[in-house]
């Protein structure tokens, strides 16, 4: 059933206050399609009655990017224009709060070459990550989503339109804790307060490496950073100590691991949707800490263009636990959106890690968590490991070592 304006409301005001945790004075930058702009006047009325200062809308529209890429060259679509780059530096100033809410359809670009992507993706990356970076640990953000026709269809097409539609409203519903009768901030605490107590335990066991293990044929060992957190559902800014949650729904405790440090085949158990275009069936085998070959059943040469994005897209910036009965994974479908699929069970990023899981690691350069062994890269793609039988062990600095997930869940509860 499509809910009520009232629990629409409900939704809209748990992405500003517990998501972003929108302050007074603040401004807000929101990202949404154009096709959902009701639901992102509800989000923007939410962040004024919170105490922001202006909402800036950025709209976006499947049908036109998918335009621009048929018709227009590589050349033009790289190119930032000024204006741009003017916009990206104001943020950089101002600070806002971004909000992002993802509706977009999986197959939006299908078609499209991956080449081409790559190369807009990469040359334009250049230009925005400098200020990407300048913002890193400054800022509160958050990612949610907003049922579409498109991605419903996607999600269940064998139902009509409308049931597509009802069905997937349900699914994200129940995933972000939103219900009629409930109060979702409070039921968010709860649940964020366990995903802490959980990323507590972690960080009091000293381990400096990981080790997967599945039938499937993952077979994998990643090091840690030593004094590196394990973070839970939540973070904070570190230019105003505002806590937030940057994504909804979030099942992930999650760290940043050593950059190079890593060995073994890592199985994905799920299909990755990256550049409006779907890879699935694919393994990627790392040596020396990078990835040096993949294999996929559908999108080879796009995971292929992926992995080659600069010279550190393939390493990793991030490992992430998620147990297999996360209410994502209770969902019993594929949302072929990486928001709700890497929050089914335990996955991996490509890319970029997170420079705040070191102490002090907010006020660092980014050359600085380079240093300590966080990944830089233009990119950061999750892709899930998670199956039934997932092992995932522990291994202590004096060898000691520990089940940290046992058959896809948490070894202890």
């Amino acid at each position: 059933m499509r809910p009520s304006q009232d629990l629409l409301k409900k939704y809209a005001e748990l992405i500003v206050c517990t998501g972003a945790n929108v302050q007074p004075g603040q401004k807000v930058l929101l990202y949404a399609s154009v096709e959902e702009h009701a639901f992102a006047c509800l989000v923007a009325e939410a962040c004024y009655r919170a105490g922001a200062s202006r909402v800036r809308m950025e709209w976006s529209c499947d049908g036109a990017t998918r335009l621009n890429y048929v018709w227009a060259d590589t050349d033009e679509l790289s190119r930032v224009y000024p204006w741009e780059e003017a916009k990206l530096k104001q943020m950089t100033e101002d600070l806002p709060c971004r909000i992002y809410i993802e509706s977009d359809d999986p197959d939006a670009l299908a078609g499209i070459s991956p080449e081409k992507l790559s190369a807009v993706s990469r040359a334009r990356g250049k230009i925005v990550k400098p200020y990407r970076n300048a913002i890193d640990g400054r800022h509160q953000w958050v990612i949610a989503a907003l049922p579409s026709p498109r991605w419903a269809s996607k999600c269940f097409p064998d139902l009509t339109e409308d049931e597509a539609m009802d069905r997937l409203w349900d699914a994200v519903l129940t995933t972000v804790r939103v219900t009629a009768d409930n109060d979702p901030v409070a039921v968010w605490k709860e649940h964020t307060d366990d995903m802490t107590r959980r990323a507590d335990w972690l960080n009091r066991q000293g381990f400096v490496s990981l080790e997967y293990r599945s039938a499937n044929g993952t077979d994998f060992t990643v090091g840690l950073i030593p004094g590196a957190r394990w973070e839970g559902a939540g973070t904070v800014n570190g230019e105003n100590n505002v806590w937030y949650v940057p994504n909804m729904p979030t099942e992930e405790v999650f760290t940043s691991p050593k950059a190079g440090v890593c060995e073994g085949t890592l199985v994905a158990t799920k299909p990755l949707s990256w550049n409006g275009q779907l890879i699935d069936g694919f393994s990627v085998t790392f040596a020396n800490g990078k990835a040096v070959s993949c294999k996929a059943e559908k999108g080879q040469e796009l995971l292929e263009q992926m992995i080659a994005m600069d010279e550190t897209a393939c390493m990793l910036g991030e490992v992430a636990l998620v147990p297999k009965e996360s209410p994502v994974n209770r969902c019993g479908f594929l949302f072929n959106n990486t928001l709700f699929d890497e929050n089914a069970c335990c996955h991996v990023a490509l890319g970029m890690g997170f420079k705040e899981v070191l102490p002090g690691g907010d006020a660092m350069t980014t050359e600085q968590a380079q240093a300590m062994g966080v990944n830089d890269s233009v990119i950061h793609v999750d892709f899930m490991v998670g199956s039934d039988d997932l092992s995932i062990t522990g291994v202590r600095g004096d060898g000691s070592r520990a089940a940290i997930f046992t058959d896809g869940t948490w070894a202890e509860s």
